[in-house]
């Protein structure tokens, strides 16, 4: 494993950090369903009692996690995006927010991360449907070390925490801590862009040369709306661009300006464009949905006139 690699990739990063992790909270157990498991036969052979694989079961991937946080333990529940939301839905709403236990789950694959493997390994509705049950914190990370630092943090809490990995990725890590944070000015009355987790390069490369502000933060959920408020100022021309299905911070951004006149852009995965049938690449699919910085800087432009 190069050094790069493991400073880039956020997979990889993660399974690195399990053992150490693992080694730091006895109460922890990782529960996978086939996929990674070949990726951590090490901690899989030292710590038998903290890693389980329930095979490809992904409903019973998160009922077993949801045996585990009632029984005082912290299940840390990883498979890709599509079969951790959206296969196993019913369980996250039932197993673990009905029961009001917490545990971190820890996605891969992102919106089309796995574009080669077809429409069912691809979940850009993830995390509007997380956004939606009562309770939990969404993080999408922008960067490796910020996968690091919110596994080693979470893995030792109690609460419900949802974690995006993307294969994309910017060149720097950000704070981890749930607010917006402005990282180019451009005047008070400057529309104010916020790019959600590893967006945040493609929308600095996109605005470049535009009379904006860029904002980013990696917890889209619960929205920093202290944070949002205080950088929109009272009449504000605001855009959301995130990796996700288009319009997922809406009610959460329409809650922080209730109160504002505004106009309000949000940049995604199109709801009527998700469904490309037709393989290619991620980066083929960024461009397709807009998500590229061509496409970002014809959506900016549209806010700026």
């Amino acid at each position: 494993m190069s050094t790069t690699t493991l400073a880039r990739d956020m997979r990889t990063r993660f399974y690195a950090e399990l053992d150490p992790v693992l080694g730091d909270h006895p109460h922890a157990v990782l529960v996978l369903a086939v996929i990674g498991s070949g990726y951590l036969p090490a901690p899989a052979a030292r710590r038998p009692d903290q890693v389980i694989d329930v095979g490809i079961r992904e409903q019973a991937l998160v009922g077993v996690a949801g045996g585990l946080a009632l029984a005082g333990r912290r299940p840390v529940v990883h498979t890709f995006a599509p079969f951790l939301v959206e296969r196993a839905y019913e369980q996250v709403k039932l197993d673990l927010g009905h029961q009001d236990v917490g545990a971190l789950l820890v996605s891969a694959g992102a919106s089309y991360d796995v574009s080669s493997g077809g429409r069912t390994h691809q979940a850009p509705a993830d995390v509007a449907l997380m956004s939606a049950l009562p309770g939990w914190t969404v993080h999408v990370p922008g960067h490796a070390d910020e996968v690091s630092e919110v596994l080693r943090r979470e893995a030792g809490g109690t609460g419900r925490v949802y974690v995006r990995l993307s294969s994309q990725h910017n060149a720097a890590p950000h704070p981890v801590d749930g607010r917006l944070h402005l990282v180019r000015d451009g005047g008070a009355d400057a529309p104010l862009v916020v790019a959600v987790g590893p967006m945040l390069d493609t929308v600095l490369a996109a605005t470049a040369d535009l009379p904006v502000r860029v904002a980013w933060t990696a917890t889209p959920h619960p929205l920093d709306a202290t944070g949002l408020r205080a950088l929109a100022g009272p009449a504000p021309a605001l855009a959301v661009v995130e990796p996700y299905l288009e319009g997922t911070s809406a009610r959460a951004v329409a809650a922080a300006l209730t109160d504002r006149p505004s106009r309000v852009l949000h940049v995604g995965v199109p709801v009527e464009g998700a469904e490309l049938r037709r393989y290619g690449t991620p980066r083929e699919h960024a461009a397709a949905h807009g998500l590229d910085a061509a496409g970002i800087r014809r959506r900016i432009a549209e806010l700026l006139t």
